[in-house]
């Protein structure tokens, strides 16, 4: 089984702290950081825009990866939302052990 970080952006607190919760309850990631204030800058429906939103690092393994979409995918307020898998190659090992204890896909 392999850790995941997975990466999403929303406009605001609250829709940040729902969609934490939600994969938290549902045990498809073992931990959400919210991180406030990043500006976001791209090209959307052919005009650039510039946003101020919440960076979420969520925290999973790679059994969880279709749920955890479906999921962001049917709550996110976006209808195109930002969702990037990376792998995670290292780190420290009881954390990531922590991380595969804590999901339950």
């Amino acid at each position: 089984m392999t850790a995941k970080l997975v990466v999403t952006t929303c406009e605001n607190k609250t829709e940040a702290l729902q969609i934490a919760r939600k994969l938290i309850d549902e045990h498809l990631a073992a931990c959400v950081n919210l991180v406030p204030g990043i500006t976001s800058v791209y090209e959307w429906e052919g005009k650039v825009t510039e946003d101020t939103e919440f960076l979420l690092l969520i925290k999973t393994t790679n059994p969880a990866i279709s749920h955890l979409k479906n999921t962001i995918s049917q709550i996110h307020s976006y209808s195109v939302p930002e969702l990037i898998v990376l792998d995670i190659s290292d780190g420290l090992t009881d954390y990531l052990n922590w991380v595969m204890k804590n999901v339950k896909y």
